[in-house]
C-alpha cells in the first residue's frame, strides 16, 4: 500500500513540475450558467500523467471495494463519468474564483451543483452496489486524497519549500 501511494505521489510530482493547464469542456445540460465556456484539460507535456493518477486510484478503490465482476462492469463507467461530471464543477468554481466578478452566489451555486451531483450519482450507485459498500467507496477515496496530500507535504517539506 506504502509502495501505491508512492507511486501516485511520484506521478502528481511529476505533473505538478510539468505545470497544468487547468481549464474544462464544461457539460451544458448541467451547468447553463457556465455562459457555454468551452476548454480542454490536457497538460503541456507530459501527456498521460492525469491518466496514470486515475489509474493508481482506481486500484486502490478496487482494492478497498472489492467488486464482484459484474458489479465492476457497471460501476466503472459510472464512477468515471461522475469522477468528471465534479472535476467539471470543480474547475468552474475555480476560475469563478480567480474572475473580478467572482461572486458568493456564483460560489454556492457550483456549491449546490456539486451536492446534486453527488446526490444523483449516489442513487444510481446504489442500483449497482450496497450502501455498505459506497460507504467504503467515500472513505477510500478520503484516505487516498490525504494520503496524496501527505505525501506532498512531506516532499515539500523536504526538498526545503
Amino acid at each position: 500500500m506504502i509502495k501505491l501511494f508512492r507511486y501516485i505521489v511520484i506521478v502528481i510530482v511529476i505533473a505538478v513540475a510539468a505545470g497544468y493547464e487547468v481549464s474544462a469542456q464544461i457539460p451544458t445540460n448541467n451547468l447553463q450558467q457556465a455562459n457555454g465556456v468551452k476548454r480542454n484539460l490536457q497538460p503541456r507535456s507530459n501527456k498521460g500523467v492525469g491518466k496514470k493518477i486515475e489509474a493508481a486510484r482506481d486500484k486502490f478503490l478496487s482494492q478497498q471495494l472489492e467488486l464482484t465482476d459484474d458489479e465492476a462492469d457497471k460501476f466503472w463507467p459510472l464512477y468515471h463519468q461522475y469522477q468528471e461530471e465534479l472535476k467539471a464543477i470543480r474547475i468552474l468554481k475555480r476560475l469563478n474564483g480567480k474572475s473580478a466578478t467572482g461572486s458568493p452566489e456564483k460560489e454556492l451555486y457550483y456549491d449546490n451543483q456539486m451536492l446534486t451531483t453527488k446526490r444523483r450519482y449516489l442513487d444510481e450507485f446504489l442500483k449497482i452496489i450496497p450502501s455498505s459498500k459506497i460507504s467504503i467507496l467515500y472513505k477510500s477515496e478520503q484516505a487516498f486524497n490525504d494520503e496524496v496530500i501527505k505525501q506532498l507535504s512531506e516532499r515539500s517539506i523536504r526538498a526545503g519549500n
